[in-house]
């Protein structure tokens, strides 16, 4: 680009560098999803349809962004690990966390049909993006847990907000339902579910309870060999998609390479 006496004006750009050597977070949410998922009548407690879709849009952001080694998302947010040794975009906070927000929105709407099928857009969905730098593997791993707890607490809430407001026999109102739960612990919850209406909270399905995880690992995938025409099986990275514990030591002893401080995609 040719310089002009204009060019003076780019020293007014400040671009903030993420701290090299950390793992980096960026954490995207929904913005006002209250009422888009009151205009788009999305099914209570969760709906499936919508929590598929944004598994999808986080699913097209890992197939962008190699350095990413996990995904964990709930409800309307979802959350993207950036490993320590990453230097997308020289680690600029605002390149990346408007890259990843632009693209994971775009997906959002253009795979609305696939989900949601014959029910139009009523109007455009949008997400907000932070970043934040975590220094070592026990704060990353921390992180996970409590947006993982969030998830539960907040599921467990609704899921006896919803039963209690549309109990066939005796509805509350919204209003009702709330001064009932304000005053209950977990244990009370699980009892007016189980109690009212005979649901044990353990067996709702745990893509509600524990949220979904994405990750890439390597897995055997049959191929046809280009050179024989024959069927071959091969070690291939797979990006998975579970509904899993990330709170206690399995998950991480069965995928640590994704603690990994370097590049593990091939």
């Amino acid at each position: 680009m040719a310089a002009t006496r204009f060019e003076y004006v780019r020293n007014f750009e400040q671009p903030t560098t993420l701290l090299r050597n950390t793992w980096i977070v960026v954490r995207l949410d929904g913005h006002g999803f209250h009422r888009f998922s009151k205009e788009h009548q999305f099914a209570k407690p969760n709906d499936v349809r919508a929590l598929h879709l944004m598994n999808a849009s986080a699913a097209a952001v890992m197939r962008e962004f190699d350095d990413i080694a996990l995904a964990y998302g709930q409800s309307d947010e979802f959350s993207f690990v950036f490993r320590p040794s990453t230097m997308v975009y020289s680690r600029r906070e605002a390149k990346i966390i408007t890259n990843l927000c632009s693209l994971f929105t775009a997906t959002f709407v253009m795979q609305w049909p696939q989900f949601f099928g014959s029910q139009p857009l009523s109007y455009a969905p949008s997400f907000d993006a932070r970043a934040v730098c975590y220094p070592t593997i026990a704060n990353l791993r921390d992180y996970m847990s409590w947006r993982q707890a969030d998830c539960h607490i907040n599921n467990l809430y609704n899921t006896a907000f919803w039963a209690l407001v549309l109990d066939s026999k005796d509805p509350k109102t919204e209003q009702q339902a709330e001064a009932i739960l304000r005053v209950t612990d977990s244990a009370a919850k699980n009892e007016i579910l189980f109690t009212q209406f005979g649901i044990n909270y353990n067996n709702i399905d745990p893509m509600f309870r524990k949220g979904s995880t994405l990750f890439w690992r390597k897995q055997d995938v049959e191929e046809v060999s280009a050179k024989t025409g024959q069927p071959v099986v091969r070690k291939r990275n797979v990006l998975a998609t579970e509904y899993v514990d990330v709170i206690g030591e399995s998950f991480w002893k069965e995928n640590p390479h994704l603690l990994s401080r370097g590049k593990q995609r091939e």
